[in-house]
């Protein structure tokens, strides 16, 4: 039997690189999701819109799939402003609901056969958006009793699981940098359109964000082959695994080569909030646009909601550090996957794609 994987939010930061790597290794793919994904495969796949916030027209989109076999879920519903929401209560039930929309039907549907679902979490389920956490968080840890998407979402999954017998892997990535635009969490379109408008107005392209302090993330490449590994190995499921590129950064030690995949000089600290910065250049934006022959994507649609997300990144405002975010990748590695990327290069190939792509200008 051939491997079908739906790809929930595939139009997404995480979904569109899940794509590409499904294609890659030989799956067919269902692509579900508002607006279709943008993918670089010749490889042909289905897209299925669909909104799933709307139980009866998810229903019906999903009522009619057959040969179903593994499903990744990174469908994900953030309020505008970001950051508050992450505690509110509505989101969460939202974000649970999306999840029952997605799976219910396909489960219901005697021709598809759910081997295994892969769910997308993070570093606020170790509390980070909340308080300090464990250095280096263990996925062995007992669950940090918050409230939270997340665990809705597992509980949710567990019973699902135990009553229809599929597997289930649970992966939590740190900062994720990938290809979408007009997303909740990307962080380069945000650095390309300053750069660009720092570039246009003449302004020194400096780090807008506070104090220094060291992270991780994961390029979505990584996360997708991580995916795609789950899905192939019966010894992940049942199983929990942080996900990180293997190495750490430092905003100030890379902002030279972000701006030189940017094609701008790095300038000395320009603190800036980008959530309030940025929409207010919309005009030098569109100027920005046309002159370069870009795509017309105005500065709200190349956002979305990243802008906030940029701030709290960059810490902006922070005079002293924000409490340390490690993650061990040990269980992973243990587990025998066992790819590692630079984080510098993630961040210099995602800025080019979109340069590529016509998004963002070239150097």
């Amino acid at each position: 039997m051939t491997n079908k994987v739906l790809i929930a939010g595939a139009s997404g930061v995480v979904g569109a690189s899940a794509v590409e790597a499904y294609l890659a290794a030989g799956w067919d793919v269902v692509a579900l999701s508002r607006r279709a994904p943008e993918v670089d495969s010749t490889r042909p796949f289905q897209h299925l819109p669909c909104d799933l916030r709307d139980a009866a027209s998810s229903k019906a989109a999903l009522a009619a799939l057959a040969g179903v076999t593994h499903v990744v879920y990174a469908a994900l519903f953030e309020q505008p402003g970001l950051i508050a929401g992450w505690q509110d209560a509505e989101q969460m039930r939202t974000n649970l609901a999306m999840l029952d929309h997605c799976l219910t039907p396909l489960l219901a549907n005697p021709a598809n056969c759910i081997a295994h679902v892969s769910l997308l979490q993070g570093t606020k389920a170790y509390g980070i958006h909340l308080h300090p956490m464990p250095i280096p968080a263990r996925e062995r840890a007992p669950r940090d009793p918050h409230p939270n998407f997340y665990w809705l979402q597992e509980d949710w999954l567990r019973e699902a699981a135990n009553r229809h017998g599929f597997g289930w892997t649970i992966l939590r990535p740190q900062l994720i940098l990938g290809r979408a635009h007009g997303v909740a969490m990307n962080l380069i379109p945000v650095l390309g359109a300053y750069a660009a408008i720092c570039r246009e107005t003449g302004q020194p392209f400096g780090f807008p964000g506070g104090i220094s302090y060291v992270w991780e993330a994961v390029d979505a490449r990584l996360l997708a082959n991580v995916f795609v590994w789950a899905s192939n190995t019966e010894a992940a499921h049942g199983q929990h695994y942080n996900v990180t590129n293997g190495d750490v950064f430092e905003w100030r030690n890379l902002w030279p080569a972000i701006a030189d995949a940017l094609g701008v000089e790095p300038g000395p600290d320009a603190p800036l909030p980008m959530a309030e910065f940025l929409p207010a250049q919309a005009a030098v934006w569109d100027r920005i646009v046309a002159r370069h022959g870009l795509r017309r994507v105005s500065i709200d649609a190349l956002l979305g909601e990243s802008h906030h997300y940029a701030d709290f990144c960059f810490a902006y405002g922070a005079t002293t550090p924000p409490p340390p975010a490690f993650v061990s990748a040990i269980k992973l590695r243990r587990a025998g996957f066992a790819e590692v990327c630079d984080t510098e290069d993630t961040f210099v190939h995602w800025i080019r794609d979109f340069q590529r792509r016509g998004v963002l200008p070239g150097r």
